[in-house]
């Protein structure tokens, strides 16, 4: 898939708005009860960069990235504010935030990945897209300096030694949100002091 390892510029993307989106079917019966089905077994993300716009030098941003990236053509990253780390928005990421997999004595790939929790229910994100320098690796608890690697274009973790049976692996890390464009238009308005606005720019998460 064409993508561009590259990030949506962070000073425009803390004042969007989105977030996760989910597709469920509500059927209503004669008697008034429904029922509900999930059409999509995981979220899709959506925003719209556009009131993250403050200065005709973040529109012209903008229009630059949005040509580079060949309108809906290539992916790129994109920094959620909202979510975009391991840990609690309060807390520092540590390396133990994340149960990403458990040690088999063989395996030696591990996938990155963010669990979402609410009472009894989870649901697991999978995250491709690391923010590199940012992720930190441990083993029943105890950090690793070293023997592992990570794969910041696919959030994999390789290790050089496996990890032993049973052995917890966990991990810490920052991560963006693949995107790309929604519209191979953007539509600028400029007013009489030359000073532009666009009224929606929309993205849209890419899963793989």
């Amino acid at each position: 898939m064409a993508f561009h390892e590259v990030r949506f510029p962070d000073n425009i993307s803390r004042g969007a708005r989105g977030g996760p989106e989910r597709r469920t079917q509500v059927v209503e019966l004669a008697s008034g009860d429904e029922e509900r089905n999930a059409s999509w077994a995981n979220s899709r993300r959506r925003y719209d960069v556009a009131y993250g716009i403050r200065r005709a030098d973040d529109l012209a941003a903008v229009v630059a990235f949005f040509e580079a990236r060949n309108g809906r053509l290539y992916g790129f990253r994109y920094k959620d504010w909202a979510d975009y780390k391991s840990s609690p928005p309060s807390q520092a990421i540590t390396p133990t935030d994340q149960q990403i997999g458990i040690g088999t004595g063989s395996l030696k790939t591990f996938q990155l990945a963010k669990s979402y929790t609410s009472g009894a229910q989870t649901w697991t994100r999978t995250i491709v897209k690391p923010v590199a320098g940012s992720v930190r690796v441990a083993l029943n608890g105890v950090e690793q300096m070293s023997g592992w690697s990570v794969d910041t274009t696919t959030g994999i973790v390789s290790f050089t030694v496996a990890p032993g049976n049973a052995v917890i692996v966990r991990a810490g890390f920052e991560f963006d949100v693949p995107v790309r464009f929604d519209s191979d238009q953007i539509d600028v308005t400029l007013d009489l002091e030359q000073l532009g606005s666009i009224t929606s720019i929309p993205l849209l998460e890419i899963r793989r």
